[in-house]
């Protein structure tokens, strides 16, 4: 006679074998959990896993979508001073994670830009020629790449942008609709009350 253990005699902790002889293929949910509580039982309804109680569903507030990462918008045109504003553009760009359009403003047709012979259609290539050259140059002096657009706008036009820094209002309109810029009211200073006032 053997001495070695079958399953049926090692204990009532030891567990069947996985492939052996008592392991039944055919045990469904009900023979799994007919020893546990009805509340936990898996195919148990909401209500009665809850001892009774309904639950209503959870309303979320929908999410807003991200803020729009800031613009700068720079004059530039060639003096030290928009040189200067150009190269603090692009380090505030990288702080903030905006975006610099570094424009190059075009009077009207009969001005010649200076070094220009006569007016004519090459007078948008060579502003641009121009814009570039200084933004290569802030760009090296700064170390910021990425991060900055170019652009020739005509004088009317810049003139309708840079008009909502002085007050004015500025409306958009296109074929989704129309959307009004309007300067931000500047905040009062708090003042701040002694202690035990």
């Amino acid at each position: 006679m053997s001495n070695a253990l079958t399953w049926g005699d090692a204990g009532p902790w030891s567990l069947p074998p996985r492939n052996g002889p008592m392991h039944d293929r055919g045990m469904d949910d009900a023979h799994r959990f007919r020893d546990e509580p009805d509340q936990d039982r898996p195919d148990a309804p909401a209500d009665e896993a809850r001892g009774g109680r309904r639950v209503e569903p959870m309303r979320l507030t929908p999410l807003l979508p991200r803020r729009q990462n800031p613009w700068l918008l720079v004059d530039v045109d060639g003096s030290p001073a928009a040189h200067g504003a150009l190269v603090w553009s692009l380090r505030e760009a990288a702080r903030r994670e905006a975006t610099v359009v570094a424009v190059w403003v075009v009077d009207d047709e009969d001005e010649a830009l200076p070094g220009l012979p006569r007016p004519g259609r090459r007078t948008d290539a060579v502003a641009l020629e121009r814009l570039e050259a200084q933004v290569l140059r802030a760009i090296a002096e700064t170390g910021v790449t990425g991060r900055v657009r170019t652009a020739v706008l005509e004088r009317p036009v810049f003139e309708a942008l840079t008009s909502a820094t002085r007050g004015a209002d500025l409306v958009v309109v296109s074929g989704r609709g129309k959307t009004l810029l309007r300067p931000a009211v500047p905040r009062q200073p708090t003042r701040r009350l002694a202690h035990g006032a």
